[in-house]
């Protein structure tokens, strides 16, 4: 059984590199478009929801609204960029492009090319939530200290996110059914997270399970790192995105081995 499983799983540590240099490589023709691209929705979004809702409501949680909006659009660019990247770009060079065959052709395993997208996929969403952070530094709604201690949990966030993109990648006959991860899946995560307003706000039965979701334990990371405040459980939040990252990733290899097998 394990000599099944095997190649699925990436074959040294290093390998990954090579399928992150050739996404890099690609994608630098057209970073400036993929840059702009990733920052206007939640840009928008930010200063949309952040001075229209933050006239009426004020304050919340002893901050401006827009500054704890700021942090929740964080997380959820993050979050986006890392999913699209995955279930978009990745599924392309896998099915339509062909790009995973003629890379299983090398020394690489399929484990080196999952590995390597996923961590592409992270790159792209720390670059997209560095960006975001860095944008409401200089606005006065986060503070400067607070970007050392973000970038890891926006990178881990990309990590987990893309991991699990990619087991909903392994499992779509097409990209039409992509629509139904974003629209069931991430929607309903952004609302019941605590990026666009306080979780204590949700009844008693939806913050149990907003506690389980993984852009919660992204949030809760970034905010409090943000507003310059002292982050509460961090090896709880640190350990359930470890675990949202690493399990999906083994899952996602072994559902790729086999399609890629028929």
């Amino acid at each position: 059984m394990w000599q099944r499983f095997a190649p699925a799983l990436p074959a040294n540590p290093w390998n990954w590199i090579a399928v992150w240099r050739r996404n890099f490589l690609v994608w630098r023709k057209v970073a400036l478009a993929s840059i702009l691209g990733n920052l206007a929705e939640p840009m928008s979004s930010l200063f949309g929801l952040g001075f229209g809702l933050g006239m009426i409501i004020g304050g919340v949680e002893g901050t401006s609204y827009i500054s704890f909006l700021a942090a929740g659009m964080v997380a959820t660019s993050a979050m986006v960029s890392a999913t699209f990247e995955t279930i978009y770009a990745a599924y392309a060079r896998m099915q339509t492009n062909c790009t995973w065959e003629a890379v299983l052709c090398t020394p690489l395993t399929l484990g080196d090319i999952v590995l390597g997208e996923v961590a592409w996929a992270a790159s792209k969403a720390l670059l997209a939530g560095t960006a975001i952070t860095i944008v409401a530094v200089a606005l006065g709604y986060a503070e400067w200290s607070s970007i050392p201690y973000a970038l890891p949990a926006i990178a881990l966030t990309g990590v987990t996110f893309a991991s699990l993109a990619m087991v909903v990648s392994a499992l779509a006959p097409s990209h039409d059914y992509f629509i139904f991860y974003q629209s069931l899946i991430l929607t309903p995560m952004m609302y019941l997270s605590g990026t666009i307003f306080p979780m204590s706000q949700l009844p008693g039965p939806f913050q149990r399970i907003a506690a389980f979701l993984p852009l919660t334990h992204s949030v809760d990371l970034i905010r409090p790192a943000m507003l310059g405040r002292p982050v509460d459980s961090v090896g709880l939040h640190v350990g359930a995105l470890c675990i949202y990252a690493a399990f999906p990733f083994l899952v996602s290899a072994a559902l790729l081995r086999q399609r890629l097998m028929r």
